[in-house]
């Protein structure tokens, strides 16, 4: 059996709480490898142990924390990545990333700055892999050969499209959803909500949340254009969706509560529901991508589950949990959703996005 060829690995943004999340789930990675950490200019030249506030729950990987920490700016050192994970924020993401594409490395973010443009897929990647086929339009607009730009999306719209995307493929289209968020601090990444405004409340904002829950899920559930020129963003069947979003005094994991009708009558039962989540299948799981999770919806039968304490480590957070489904007194169905916000909801996106491209020859 022919050893996987060893892919050198390039983390933008490394000392963030997103680019620690990169280094722990790498670290562990069959064919991925970590080569080069980028951070700040004061950050850079220094060893990564000495500049970085890891707030992780196991320790520096070893093979890390002697690192010397590079600017992110394009060098030999970055031309030798075969895949780039970008942690950065969203004030530094945009002209950073493109600069890395237009050195023709394949990027892989996180941030939200290339997420509307209409030829950068914004995947998911239990749900709409098959979008990675807009890449080489992209690579065409830019003259490119390799590089491109991947998002994954914002963190609370990951955790309801999976679900969603289940229940559409079993039942057909989906009229209406409204979602209500109960979000973790961890989203706001750190330092993040102050600890005097998030103890013993919740506040009932989150500044454009909302807005890319709503856009987000309809360029996600949307197909491709004639000639995977872009996204078709729902066209053909309107999706009507309202969000709420709040933020929680939770650590990790996103509970959202949901509400869909169906535009196909009769509606399914809540069996039928449950039935069509626990068999959804996506094709990170067909491909074998080593991060995907056994199953990637979870459904359980508890009054009182999902949890967040209790269940956003399952599955290492790789996969979404689902309760409390039933029937709805205003639209057809309502559910809960819990996603872990900093696995499945951004860097473990990020990773099985970039494991199904390479299992696609993309990388």
């Amino acid at each position: 059996m022919t050893a996987q060829r060893q892919l050198k690995v390039g983390i933008l943004g490394a000392t963030g709480t997103v680019g620690q999340r990169f280094i722990k789930l790498l670290a562990q990675h069959p064919y991925m490898r970590t080569h080069v950490l980028g951070a700040s200019a004061r950050s850079a030249g220094h060893k990564y142990i000495d500049v970085v506030k890891w707030k992780q729950v196991t320790r520096v990987p070893q093979e890390v924390a002697q690192m010397v920490v590079e600017e992110c700016v394009v060098n030999e050192r970055w031309k030798q990545c075969d895949v780039v994970f970008s942690g950065l924020a969203e004030g530094d993401a945009g002209e950073i990333e493109a600069s890395f594409r237009a050195a023709e490395l394949p990027v892989f973010s996180n941030a939200k700055n290339h997420r509307r443009d209409p030829s950068t897929p914004l995947i998911v990647p239990l749900v709409n892999p098959s979008h990675l086929s807009v890449i080489p339009h992209q690579q065409a607009q830019h003259n490119l050969k390799k590089g491109f730009i991947v998002t994954n999306a914002n963190c609370s719209t990951t955790g309801i499209v999976v679900p969603l995307k289940a229940l559409e493929g079993a039942f057909g289209p989906l009229d209406c959803i409204v979602v209500t968020t109960m979000q973790a601090i961890s989203g706001a990444g750190y330092p993040g909500v102050a600890s005097f405004d998030i103890f013993d409340n919740v506040v009932p904002y989150i500044g454009s949340e909302e807005e890319k829950m709503e856009w987000e899920t309809s360029k996600i559930l949307g197909g491709v254009l004639p000639g995977e020129k872009g996204f078709d963003l729902h066209a053909e069947s309107p999706l009507k969706i309202s969000a709420a979003c709040n933020r929680v005094p939770v650590l990790e994991g996103h509970t959202e509560c949901v509400s869909v009708s169906f535009k196909r009558r009769p509606p399914p039962s809540p069996e039928q529901v449950k039935q069509a989540l626990r068999e959804f299948m996506c094709e990170a799981q067909s491909l074998g991508c080593p991060s995907a999770p056994k199953q990637a919806i979870v459904v359980h039968e508890e009054v009182d589950r999902p949890q967040p304490r209790l269940d956003r480590d399952d599955q290492d957070g790789a996969g979404v949990n689902v309760g409390r489904v039933r029937n709805c007194g205003v639209f057809d169905i309502k559910f809960v959703v819990l996603s872990n916000n900093v696995a499945i909801g951004a860097a473990t996106s990020s990773i099985i996005n970039a494991e199904i491209a390479h299992a696609k020859g993309m990388i």
